[in-house]
């Protein structure tokens, strides 16, 4: 077995927050537990690691540089600044697709009036892994996808929608939870299915994949 390299990698882990006024926001039920499992093990086998983060409640992992974010848009602006100088790039962040229009200067009030139905225009966010994959020539970048239903079939067009070399799929059940079930498909038409794992061991599998050959 050939002796690994050590690489600089970039990570991101957990939700985003879109602020509709001072005290409210839209998110999502993603814990960040992937991500910082994925920054866990690719510092443990020496890769240098910068840990892109949302809003979550977890512990950095011992020798991983965390940057904290809390909008799609940060989240993308401190990604692209950090893979400008490193070699790979996992995206297990759940991003917010929309935010609102604009952000309320204080706190929204619509049942004051009345109002049963309430309206909140929302416009859609950067796509942070196409946006940060256009560049990443001959580097690797993995993106998830968590998908209801006829999960495979969108899992393979956002592949080849997105740019990246792999994209992981899994669904719902993995949201808060110490265990996974996922499928890894690659740009080479590879694919590889990981049953009922803890997310530290679906971690340490996908740290380790290789740049893929180009699919015949």
């Amino acid at each position: 077995m050939s002796r690994w390299k050590p690489r600089r990698i970039v990570i991101t882990a957990g939700p985003t927050r879109e602020a509709v006024d001072p005290v409210r926001y839209l998110s999502n039920e993603s814990s960040g537990r992937m991500g910082f499992e994925l920054a866990k093990a690719a510092a443990r086998q020496g890769d240098h690691v910068t840990l892109v983060a949302g809003p979550v409640c977890l512990e950095t992992p011992e020798g991983v540089r965390r940057v904290d974010v809390v909008s799609a848009r940060d989240m993308l602006a401190a990604t692209r600044d950090a893979f400008r100088k490193a070699d790979a790039l996992i995206m297990a962040a759940a991003v917010a697709d929309w935010r609102p229009q604009r952000k309320r200067a204080g706190k929204w009030r619509k049942k004051d009036d009345g109002s049963e139905v309430a309206f909140l225009e929302l416009v859609r966010n950067p796509d942070i892994l196409a946006t940060v994959a256009k560049r990443k020539g001959s580097r690797l970048a993995v993106g998830f996808a968590l998908e209801t239903g006829d999960g495979l079939r969108r899992a393979k067009r956002k592949l080849q929608k997105k740019g990246v070399d792999y994209v992981v799929l899994n669904d719902e059940s993995v949201l808060g939870s110490k265990r996974t079930t996922a499928t890894i498909l690659g740009v080479d038409g590879s694919r590889r299915e990981l049953v009922d794992v803890t997310k530290s061991a679906l971690a340490r599998a996908l740290v380790r994949l290789p740049l893929p050959s180009p699919a015949v």
